[in-house]
């Protein structure tokens, strides 16, 4: 089945019966447009396929369902969007739909009917049952995420899967995409307190989970672009050490290579590339990592040359890299059809180099080596690697591809199209047992893909008889013939023959099972392997090397059992002989001391509010528990001396009553040594108000100071982000103020956030940047400096006050002028008349002369006044900045102008709360006229003297504002 797809086009959709000879295209619907998403085969009957399609518009999909290995299709309207659909591995009718809105469908009837499973399930995360393994094959493994937003593995029938019916094997969450459900073994990652003799891992990646036993690479704290190679005993539980610094790469979407390869068709045997001090070298393995050796360099190269490679110092390497095209062999080509055949590319030498592929060959397992080309190839074993086909990998357009039928002794060229073509991949159907492949690719980078057919079948008369056949013995590299226990001899077919192995050929000749020896057993976990060759096979306890192995019973006392370190590898069948696995045996658990000694706080947060409630957990990867001393100091007074504390995992609650920094230190101790952990714990108040201060009228390259009112005020624990017009990079300060500049005319943004902790506020300001305006000096009566709160928001709103009244009387444009009130006392003012916009008015407007003139006439007449509670007038003037002295303006009695509100008389912080918290007008800028024209009052919430308090005659105080507002204060009233 072969289908060109194009997005938001027609899909044509092409089917073979005849080995790719001819290709008849498919009509789904006549007349009608139709886009193949996606295809899927049925993995138990290839005559069941499912397309997915959807209309131009991508607003509806539907399914056709073939049972004839699609002479007809059926379509199936879908009310979903399909991501992926996963066949049953068993039954082949039963069908999981992944859709693009996180949810799980299912069908046991091929995909006429579909059932809603569950919601918000993880994509690449579901598994169907594990046959041999589930009791139920109608059972679906999932990572779904729950309410509360974390992930869970849960289990459930397909004929009844609910809320109520979900089974969670593990009760607790795990980690985001990490459930894996393969062979006999199911996998996710956790977060949670473990025994702290346990290392835990930076990152941990599956190999291999077959023969009931896992293979796992792990990657150490101190590792960066290595892992360490373990392997299991058949439960998955217990993991031992067996190759260090097996190189790592990131691949696209940030997925991590390993350089382990598992060699098809012969058990046991792995390539892995271990890098050590920058320099990569290739390993291989007989019996699943026990023993390890260099790959034997060749005498001569491809046109006979000598190589003048000698061990020890030099040998064969290979790259060890998959492909990402899914329809290439990648740079080492295995199958489990052509056991002992192996092509890979790499290099002779001391070490791996990138940029040499050179392509090798070995037809008995990795003992011998040829070298068969200068460059990288696709390979593509037919007939069970009675023919080796194999293609250049270069981006410039082929016609020929080159074969070998003696296993790469000799090789052919062959034209396979007139035409070169740039090569895509390579296929064969069905499996590796034909002689027939086809090579898909395009002439140009335009241009329709091409597929053309190779036939092998003519040069092969005749089917093999057993005189076609000689035999191997499977050695490792020592020349040893018992490897896993048995030996093992495999039959090839002989080069003179050229005969067709079939489908019913066997690789596999006769095996013999070996008496057990030294070599058939490795050191169990809490052991390592003496490295002194005398003692090769010698197992000694080591109990912090395995990170994924603790030695519990060291954990809860001075004694452990052991059966002294030794266990036979998984899969190897050898009896009798030696026997290493004898009666387990009380040994004595080494003292040793505390190493990676950690504290940190639960939730890994380092602040805290005052008064709550703080956790600090207690870690240690390496050393003896039971006689280790704990002395805890956490920064206030508080110390303390446990034992067990990290092996009891508890945590030790303690709470802060004051702001500020504590260093807390947990210092542990025994016989043999100590260590020491440190933590810095921030205790800070929630900030409850911030206030952007700045004169909002300011002249070009005018230096400027920008002042962060902030409450509470945490000096050395607030860090303030400052925003200047379009930056997007802001300048950071431990200061609540900086200094600044502008150069250019115009409005500029300035926005400022206070951080203190978790807790985080912002406040923005526009500042005016002028060539010219005239500024006025302005003072009150030196009564308001009683009701002066001294907060910034009280100074915006009396400078609102008096722009409004100063623009009633001069008829000067409310936008032309800004009154600033400075902070602290006196309080003074400074009144901004600004020039008017360059636009055509009907209404001739003063000039700046007479504008200037005109405030300073109604200021000198005493025009502009506003009034307090109890009769006090308070008057607005120029202030004389010659002499220094403040004007002398006095207040009698008056009227009320405007309703006056009630308001509660508070001190300064009380003041700044108020403001911030309990005004309701929509924006501090914003004033507008009321549709009644009601009339409001700003109120001082402040703190009266007693003498003050005395003349209202025990009245609140109020600052009579003549203005109209759309809702400028709603202040708390007592």
């Amino acid at each position: 089945l072969g289908s060109v797809l194009e997005a938001g086009s027609a899909s044509g959709l092409w089917m073979s019966s005849d080995f790719g000879t001819s290709y008849t295209k498919l009509t789904l619907q006549p007349g009608v447009t139709t886009v193949i998403d996606n295809f899927y085969i049925c993995p138990t009957n290839k005559r069941k396929i499912i397309l997915v399609s959807s209309s131009l518009s991508d607003r509806e999909q539907s399914l056709f369902l073939s049972t004839d290995e699609g002479a007809t299709f059926q379509k199936q309207p879908i009310t979903f969007l399909v991501e992926t659909l996963i066949f049953h591995p068993k039954e082949e009718d039963k069908v999981l739909a992944y859709t693009k809105e996180n949810k799980l469908y299912v069908s046991s009837d091929l995909g006429k009917k579909w059932t809603l499973l569950q919601e918000r399930v993880t994509k690449d995360h579901v598994f169907w049952a594990v046959s041999g393994v589930d009791t139920d094959p109608n059972l679906v493994h999932m990572e779904a995420q729950d309410l509360s937003g974390g992930f869970r593995y849960v289990t459930c029938q397909i004929h009844n899967c609910s809320d109520k019916t979900l089974t969670a094997p593990f009760t607790g969450p795990i980690d985001h995409s990490s459930l894996t459900v393969q062979d006999d073994y199911v996998f996710f990652k956790v977060r949670l307190t473990v025994s702290l003799l346990l290392k835990m891992p930076r990152d941990l990646q599956i190999i291999s989970t077959d023969e009931s036993q896992v293979f796992v690479a792990v990657q150490e704290w101190d590792q960066v672009d290595t892992y360490n190679l373990y392997q299991s005993d058949p439960r998955g539980v217990h993991y031992t050490l067996v190759l260090e610094n097996v190189r790592s790469s990131r691949q696209a979407e940030e997925s991590v290579v390993i350089d382990v390869l598992e060699v098809r068709g012969v058990k046991g045997v792995f390539l892995a590339n271990q890098k050590i001090d920058g320099k990569v070298t290739t390993l291989i393995t007989y019996n699943k990592g026990r023993d390890w050796d260099h790959l034997r360099p060749p005498s001569t190269d491809m046109n006979g040359k000598p190589t003048h490679c000698q061990p020890p110092d030099c040998h064969l390497h290979l790259h060890l890299r998959w492909a990402d095209n899914p329809y290439v062999s990648g740079t080492v080509h295995t199958k489990d059809s052509a056991p002992g055949l192996i092509m890979g590319a790499g290099n002779l030498g001391s070490q791996l180099v990138e940029y040499k592929e050179e392509m090798y060959i070995t037809a008995d397992c990795g003992r011998s080596w040829r070298q068969v080309f200068e460059e990288e190839h696709h390979i593509l074993y037919l007939d069970h690697g009675g023919v080796i086909a194999a293609i250049k990998d270069t981006s410039i357009p082929l016609k020929i591809l080159k074969f070998s039928v003696d296993e790469g002794l000799t090789w052919s060229t062959h034209n396979f199209t007139s035409t070169s073509v740039f090569v895509d991949g390579l296929l064969s159907e069905p499996g590796d047992e034909t002689l027939v492949m086809t090579v898909f690719g395009h002439i140009s980078f335009r241009s329709d893909w091409e597929l053309v057919k190779v036939d092998f079948r003519p040069s092969f008369s005749r089917q093999c008889s057993e005189e076609d056949y000689s035999s191997w013995d499977l050695t490792n590299l020592q020349g040893d013939g018992c490897i896993m226990g048995q030996q093992r001899s495999f039959r090839k077919r002989k080069p003179t023959s050229w005969c067709v192995k079939g489908r019913s050929f066997t690789a596999a000749l006769k095996s013999r099972v070996c008496p057990c020896r030294d070599s058939d057993f490795l050191c169990d976990y809490g052991f390592e392997r003496s490295p002194s060759p005398e003692s090769a096979n010698k197992c000694s306890a080591n109990f912090w090397f395995n990170p994924l192995s603790p030695p519990e019973d060291c954990a809860l006392g001075q004694t452990y059992t052991s059966s002294l370190g030794y266990r036979k590898v998984v899969s190897n069948v050898c009896e009798g002989g030696v026997d290493l696995q004898q009666s387990p045996v009380q040994l004595q658990c080494p003292l040793t001391p505390p190493r990676g000694l950690r504290v940190s706080i639960h939730g890994e947060a380092v602040a805290v509010r005052p008064g709550e409630d703080v956790l600090f957990m207690v870690r240690q990867e390496q050393g003896d528990v039971l006689t280790t001393k704990y002395q805890v100091d956490l920064g206030d007074g508080f110390k303390a001396m446990y034992v067990n504390l990290t092996l009891t995992g508890e945590s030790i609650r303690h709470r802060y009553e004051s702001p500020g920094v504590y260093r807390v230190s947990v210092r542990a101790e025994n016989m043999a040594g100590h260590d020491e952990a440190v933590l810095f714990v921030q205790v800070n108040s929630p900030l409850q108000a911030l206030y952007l201060e700045v004169v909002p009228v300011v002249g070009i390259n005018q230096e400027v100071n920008l002042t962060a009112v902030l409450l509470p005020l945490n000096p050395n624990l607030t860090v303030f982000y400052w925003w200047i017009g379009h930056s997007l990079q802001p300048l950071l300060s431990l200061d609540n103020s900086v200094t600044t500049r502008f150069a250019d005319a115009g409005d500029v943004r300035v926005t400022v956030q206070a951080a203190c902790g978790n807790s985080v506020l912002q406040d923005s300001r526009v500042v005016r940047v002028l060539d010219q305006f005239q500024v006025v000096p302005l003072q009150f009566s030196k009564d308001l400096d009683a009701y002066n709160p001294s907060t910034p928001e009280w100074r915006e709103d009396v400078g609102l006050v008096v722009t409004r009244l100063l623009s009633k009387e001069t008829s000067i444009p409310e936008e032309l002028l800004v009154t600033v009130v400075r902070p602290g006392l006196p309080t003074l003012a400074d009144l901004y008349v600004l020039l008017p916009p360059p636009r055509p008015t009907r209404k001739r407007s003063l000039t700046s002369d007479k504008r200037l003139s005109a405030v300073q006439q109604v200021l000198g007449a005493h025009n502009i006044s506003f009034l307090l509670r109890g009769g006090l007038r308070i008057l607005v003037g120029l202030r004389d900045t010659s002499s220094g002295e403040s004007l002398s303006l006095g207040g009698g009695g008056g009227y009320w102008a405007v309703v006056v509100l009630s308001v509660t008389v508070l001190f300064a912080v009380g003041a700044f709360i108020l403001y911030k918290f309990k005004r309701k007008r929509p924006g501090r800028t914003v004033y507008a006229q009321m549709h009644n024209e009601k009339e409001q009052e700003m109120t001082s919430p402040v703190s009266h003297s007693e003498d003050v308090q005395g003349a209202t005659q025990g009245n609140h105080s109020g600052v009579v504002l003549s203005i109209n507002s759309r809702e400028m204060h709603s202040y708390l009233v007592s």
